[in-house]
């Protein structure tokens, strides 16, 4: 694996990590405040859609690396 492809894998992970993160903590915290705040239903539908988009995304990023790693070591 060459040093500039392995760096980008490494900061592609990076960043897919730091999505999950924020999506998680910002969800449980929406989740919070909504509850806090008496907001209507479909605020936390939206909050809950945007966390599953989020998700999604980072996995997908994450598969992307994995099958290019994969590749790599053959």
């Amino acid at each position: 694996m060459s040093g500039d492809t392995d760096a980008a894998l490494t900061s592609r992970t990076r960043q897919a990590s730091i999505v999950i993160v924020v999506a998680v903590t910002g969800w449980l915290a929406g989740s919070w405040a909504g509850g806090l705040l008496g907001l209507p239903v479909g605020v936390a539908f939206m909050m809950d859609l945007a966390c599953l988009g989020a998700l999604v995304l980072a996995m997908v990023v994450l598969s992307r690396v994995w099958r290019t790693r994969q590749e790599m070591k053959d």
